[in-house]
């Protein structure tokens, strides 16, 4: 690094103290505060550094999750570190939303924000650790690497307006940074006329320049040099992030920074910074963004166009956590799938991540494939787990529904376990915000006010036409206490006596011979007694309606379409 040939090694000494008259301390009084922490060889201390605005894109779930397996399966650590420098982003409770939205994803803290005992390494967060900041700027000004820039709005809109007719590289750079070499004596003016000044960093690195870079999920990459004078200090006081993570990165010993490729462009600034401050950088992993298609293209998914970029889209329609978490590991890896096929009952915690099988240019968010992987996740659960997910789920975003399982506690759980406990469980709720639908027409109003209409279409797309018969004469002959197993045989008997085939291909052979075939009977009674055509096992229902609801409502429906 090249220091300013403007000012004298004792007039920086002099300038330093005169930006920073409070701070005493130097950096090797932290690099002492934090020690190095004591590894073996492999194992990796991560973080996950968002800012306090309160809203955690799917994005960020991801890279958080990407952390902190790749720390834990190394037997390492995983911290939060809130950053907090820009206030005019910030939200009040923020912080304590994404450490909640963390947590709740299963995603263990073992260090930093949040947690019961923050670590020696703290505090996490940046607007706490201001003076450790301006310690290490304090000390880049003694060595002419640092110096302040007066300049305003209207002055670097100037420049840009300049360099755009001119045809110039944008940046604060070079010629184009006005108060780049000034004098000793010039900037005690500016500081004595009470000047606003942001703290930038003197850059020797040339546009013509590139290196070669090796990325833990990218590969080898090639970067341009950084020539930009980058802001290292607002006027607020408080660092920028490209500061102030090369500082907390290295006093947190942080071993692997994994964050989003939108900060490969950043990595020259921040491996000069490294350099300058004479500290040793961290190895990267830049992970690429979640995709979506649109109109035959693709984009990343955008905060304002995609509700599901949000985490709070998944908790508002109710999937299981761990249907987030197992897609996004699918997305990470895509071995993850045919390591779940074989190991249906682990912990997805065992299953070994991988960077350099991630994808280099983003993964294709696919909501079909998210709802598959959750309806495979629920029908493995018990009747008492979804009940208790559904009440969690209701009470916050459908009262209504809450009412109806807290009310009818014994019946709900009735519901919830048809097809629940054989060797194919039932995979019809991908999230929560279905089961209504799905349990409704169980409930006598409901099934009067909507189902009977329903119904009435269903009987509509039937072959049958004695319906209303058929409805009849089973009402008369149903017997509640007829096993599953023999059930089905008796309704084959029902229907060869009513002039229906046992079979679906005795009747496609002969079907002159007969009415219908038996499949057509299931479909009258499945259709009278919910009003829909597609249901789970049709005994399994009619033990749930009990006897007295299953008459009732054959009854009632022959004599509405009769």
């Amino acid at each position: 690094m090249i220091p300013n040939m403007s000012t004298t090694p004792e007039e920086n000494k002099k300038l330093a103290d005169l930006l920073f008259p409070e701070v005493k301390k130097t950096p090797q009084d932290y690099l002492n505060q934090y020690p190095e922490r004591s590894l073996s060889e492999g194992v990796q201390i991560t973080r996950f550094g968002p800012s306090p605005t309160g809203f955690l894109h799917i994005g960020g779930l991801f890279t958080a999750l990407v952390s902190a397996r790749i720390a834990h399966q190394s037997g390492g650590t995983f911290f939060l570190r809130i950053e907090d420098t820009d206030k005019k982003r910030e939200v009040e409770g923020g912080a304590e939303k994404l450490y909640g939205a963390l947590t709740d994803f299963g995603i263990r803290i073992d260090e930093g924000y949040g947690t019961e005992e923050e670590g020696e390494y703290g505090p996490y967060k940046q607007s706490l650790r201001e003076e450790i900041y301006q310690t290490f700027v304090k000390d880049l000004i003694t060595k002419g690497l640092a110096y302040p820039c007066f300049c305003t709005q209207e002055e670097l809109e100037e420049v840009r307006n300049k360099q755009q007719e001119c045809k110039a590289l944008p940046g604060y750079y070079g010629s184009w940074a006005k108060y780049r070499d000034q004098s000793f004596e010039e900037i005690e003016k500016n500081l004595s006329e009470g000047k606003d000044f942001v703290v930038r960093f003197r850059s020797e690195g040339s546009p013509e320049n590139s290196f070669k870079f090796k990325d833990k999920i990218k590969g080898e990459v090639s970067v341009t040099e950084n020539s930009n004078d980058i802001v290292l200090i607002k006027a607020d006081g408080l660092p920028t992030y490209h500061l102030a993570h090369i500082v907390d990165d290295f006093l947190m010993r942080t071993t692997l920074v994994i964050r989003g490729d939108e900060w490969l462009s950043s990595l020259p600034v921040h491996l000069q910074l490294f350099r300058a401050l004479e500290l040793k950088a961290p190895k990267y992993a830049h992970v690429a963004p979640i995709l979506k298609s649109e109109d035959g293209n693709k984009r990343k998914l955008s905060k304002r166009k995609d509700p599901e970029a949000s985490v709070d889209y998944y908790a508002e329609k109710g999937y299981p956590k761990q249907a987030i978490t197992e897609y996004l590991l699918n997305i990470a890896n895509s071995s993850f799938e045919d390591w779940r096929k074989g190991n249906p009952t682990l912990p997805n915690t065992d299953f070994t991540l991988e960077l350099n099988k991630m994808s280099k240019s983003g993964a294709l968010f696919n909501i079909d494939k998210l709802d598959d992987i959750s309806k495979e996740i629920i029908s493995r659960m018990t009747s008492d787990d979804v009940y208790a997910r559904l009440l969690t789920w209701s009470e916050t975003f459908n009262p209504e529904f809450f009412t109806l399982l807290t009310d009818n506690k014994d019946f709900c759980h009735n519901i919830i376990g048809i097809e629940r406990n054989g060797n194919k469980p039932r995979k019809d709720i991908a999230y929560w915000e279905e089961a209504p639908d799905h349990f409704m027409y169980f409930f006598d109003d409901h099934f009067e006010k909507v189902s009977l209409a329903e119904g009435k279409v269903c009987f509509d797309t039937l072959e049958a036409t004695d319906a209303p018969a058929i409805l009849k004469l089973y009402a008369q002959s149903y017997d509640k206490t007829i096993s599953q197993e023999d059930w089905f045989p008796a309704l084959k008997e029902f229907a060869e006596a009513n002039g229906y085939a046992s079979n679906m291909k005795e009747h496609k052979v002969n079907p002159d011979q007969y009415k219908g075939n038996v499949g057509d009977i299931a479909m009258i009674l499945r259709a009278a007694l919910t009003g829909r055509t597609r249901t789970p096992d049709l005994y399994q229902m009619m033990q749930v309606l009990g006897k007295e609801r299953v008459v009732a409502r054959l009854t009632k429906v022959a004599e509405m379409i009769a």
